[in-house]
């Protein structure tokens, strides 16, 4: 995730726990924090519902399932989040700057 981040502000981060994180440092450290709860070995793919771009702003919705490998869990977990994610052209690349996921009521 830090890799396709921003670094410059605005940025922000609605994740799956309620939270509201603004600002971009404190949107890469959210996102390393919480990538410290996984191992390697997850796999995924994205369901794209829309997706669109004009100018310099791009976005994408849809679902992103996975079965993931977590720190103290010897099996995968299955784990399907309703996301979007909009981007920014930052020297001519796409950077993320503000990402929504959270659970689907049922997995869809």
């Amino acid at each position: 995730m830090i890799a396709i981040s921003t670094s410059y502000d605005p940025a922000t981060f609605l994740p799956p726990s309620g939270d509201r994180i603004s600002g971009a440092a404190q949107v890469n450290a959210a996102n390393e924090k919480g990538a410290a709860s996984f191992k390697d070995g997850s796999i995924g793919h994205f369901d794209v519902l829309q997706s669109s771009e004009s100018g310099d702003l791009a976005f994408w919705t849809g679902m992103q399932h996975a079965e993931v490998h977590l720190q103290g869990k010897d099996e995968l977990v299955p784990m399907s989040l309703r996301v979007t994610e909009v981007f920014r052209r930052e020297d001519g690349e796409w950077k993320l700057v503000h990402r929504h996921a959270d659970m689907p009521k049922s997995d869809t």
